[in-house]
């Protein structure tokens, strides 16, 4: 059992959303007693059918819960969406207070567009971060298995292959098909694995749809889907206006590199320093690391990238309200100099006192043209993340 970093209030009903096998459920038993909280599996065929038949049966059951019972946990709300409008009115009837999971809230705003118009909080799970790991962290695994909680449980290649590919298959089956959140299922899963061969890159939605036999429109939804599900995440282009900014495509980016790796079928393919292969899977694990522990510890941060016309990029440029804006450059290479750090530094002079960070393997902590270079675990460290 690992300690997560999720924090939510005690003081509030609250959602806790994330994609499957995050660690939702588990979270939230380790959470909440037994002996203080009332526990319903919407997993379980029997129970969402009971409720999604007959949803004022809740109310009737939460009324007569004794004072010692202050929580209501109901597991995977999104299978029964019309309970919201029962817990809607117990939270403002009754002093009980809900831990409402779920996996899409898209199809929540389906059924409760309002989403208990604000009287229950949002947060978001995430697959394990290296804080959480610490010292069972490993890079090489986390680059060819991912940090899904379910990952660590398991010793053998062979099963870690056969867990992330049920995964995939899970999902299309379960939160696609099961919520007919899309009519058609061939295009979709065409999309699952164009978009994990693209991964990081800027989305061409054109091609894509050309690729999967849809149309632009389709594919945008398509993507939307992934973000509502948070099975991935669009990083946006940096632009200070933010009207010249949305001109600009987002890259893309699933939120588990093992699940990129089931989805794009290359789970058998080794990841070996100094290729092209081991620098983009790098590059996936400190963009989804810097992502998802922000939202963590400070969901004010904007993250997004910056590309010139000249095709010069900057890997990420966070904006830390209060702090400096990072300038992050990232290489996978465990020795870094001056060619590793010359693009970002040509940056340093457009923007108002940058802190310009080049994130590597290489354990050397050095300066170079006004960029500091640190090894990855320390570069969470000097963003306030680690």
């Amino acid at each position: 059992m690992f300690s997560r970093l999720l924090q939510p209030t005690r003081r509030r009903s609250f959602f806790l959303f994330g994609a499957r096998g995050t660690g939702k459920t588990t979270w939230m038993r380790d959470a909440f007693p037994p002996d203080a909280s009332l526990y319903l599996d919407l997993l379980d065929p029997e129970v969402e059918d009971r409720y999604r038949r007959t949803p004022g049966r809740l109310e009737s059951q939460v009324r007569a819960l004794p004072d010692s019972v202050e929580w209501v946990l109901i597991d995977e709300v999104q299978r029964a969406p019309r309970l919201l409008d029962v817990v809607h009115r117990l939270i403002e009837n009754t002093g009980k207070r809900f831990v409402l999971t779920g996996s899409s809230a898209r199809k929540l705003r389906r059924g409760a567009s309002n989403l208990l118009a604000g009287r229950a909080f949002v947060y978001s799970l995430y697959p394990l971060t290296a804080p959480e790991l610490d010292d069972a962290f490993d890079l090489d695994g986390a680059l060819r298995w991912g940090t899904l909680p379910g990952i660590f449980s398991l010793d053998l290649e062979e099963d870690r292959r056969a867990y992330l590919r049920a995964y995939a298959l899970t999902y299309l089956k379960e939160e696609i098909v099961a919520e007919q959140i899309v009519r058609r299922l061939d295009p979709f899963r065409r999309f699952l694995e164009v978009a994990a061969q693209s991964n990081g890159a800027i989305v061409n939605y054109a091609n894509i749809a050309r690729d999967v036999g849809a149309d632009p429109k389709t594919v945008l939804t398509y993507f939307s889907i992934l973000e509502d599900t948070l099975v991935g995440f669009l990083l946006p282009a940096f632009h200070r206006s933010i009207r010249k900014q949305q001109r600009v495509n987002p890259k893309f980016y699933y939120f588990d590199h093992g699940v990129k790796r089931a989805l794009d079928r290359t789970l058998d393919v080794p990841l070996n320093a100094s290729t092209y292969e081991y620098g983009k899977a790098f590059e996936h694990f400190i963009v989804t690391q810097i992502v998802h522990l922000s939202r963590y510890r400070s969901p004010d941060w904007r993250v997004s990238y910056l590309q010139t016309g000249a095709g010069v990029e900057i890997d990420l440029v966070i904006e830390r309200p209060g702090l400096p804006t990072a300038l992050v450059e990232i290489k996978s290479s465990d020795r870094v100099d001056e060619r590793d750090v010359r693009h970002l530094a040509r940056f340093i002079g457009d923007f108002p006192d940058p802190f310009a960070l080049c994130i590597s393997r290489d354990p050397t902590r050095m300066e170079i043209g006004g960029v500091l270079c640190v090894d990855w675990r320390a570069a969470l460290g000097e963003l306030g993340l680690g």
